[in-house]
């Protein structure tokens, strides 16, 4: 087993950390750390859903996603200064919301919507996956703010299960889990997966950069996201459960 220059077993995931409630106004907010990766989650949890669910006795829940200009080596334009959000931008808020209505009841959250914010302060790899993983704790902070508030009733199990998600990758020649920059510019084959804290797979997006890759290294790299994923589920429950 090789060493990564962040000094990691390539099996190993970063130090990742929550602070809960990192935001006064927020319903739930959460700064998910992944090592150097910094993304700041912000719930806003309202009565009433859009138009097009009225009447429908379910809620909704949607996303969005940033990255803030130094979060990077080097400055980048505002994308609300351009006019116009990027393709990426579209893509990973997309995938936040797919990944935690996955695991939401929309019947037993009633006509309330959910509305996720990340944004990311620093980035050094996997903020998408960063992003969801902390957007959860966020999400089920929201939900008890709710429950507390009266728009949720006190016994509606409105989170089905819980939510993560771990990159992973082949970096000179060997499966490593949780990608960090050097890693990442450096991947042969790179992937993020999403999976439930019971073990099921939300979303799988992997791509070969340079050689393609067959059945058995797949079935390697993903066994490496179940138990990354895994980790984190239980990093959520303890810091669910610290009451802070």
């Amino acid at each position: 087993m090789t060493t990564r220059s962040d000094g990691r077993s390539n099996d190993e995931l970063r130090n990742v950390k929550f602070t809960r409630n990192y935001l006064d106004h927020a319903e739930g907010s959460v700064l998910v750390e992944f090592g150097a990766t910094r993304v700041l989650c912000a719930v806003s949890f309202t009565a009433g859903v859009p138009r097009w669910k009225s009447g429908s006795n379910e809620g909704w829940l949607t996303a969005e996603y940033s990255m803030l200009p130094r979060a990077t080596h080097t400055r980048n334009d505002r994308e609300s200064v351009k006019g116009k959000l990027g393709g990426r931008t579209h893509e990973i808020s997309r995938l936040i919301g797919r990944s935690l209505r996955s695991v939401l009841d929309m019947t037993s959250l009633g006509e309330n919507t959910i509305m996720i914010d990340c944004d990311v302060i620093q980035a050094d790899g996997g903020t998408r996956t960063a992003a969801i993983t902390g957007a959860y704790v966020a999400v089920a902070d929201a939900i008890e703010w709710a429950r507390k508030s009266g728009l949720v009733a006190p016994s509606a199990v409105v989170l089905r299960d819980s939510i993560a998600a771990v990159s992973v990758g082949i970096v000179d020649g060997k499966p490593c889990l949780d990608l960090h920059y050097d890693d990442d510019v450096r991947a042969e084959t790179d992937m993020n997966v999403v999976m439930t804290g019971s073990g099921k797979f939300v979303e799988v997006q992997g791509t070969a950069e340079r050689e393609p890759f067959d059945r058995g290294l797949l079935d390697e790299l993903l066994d490496l996201a179940a138990t990354g994923c895994e980790h984190l589920t239980n990093l959520q429950i303890a810091a669910l459960a610290s009451g802070k």
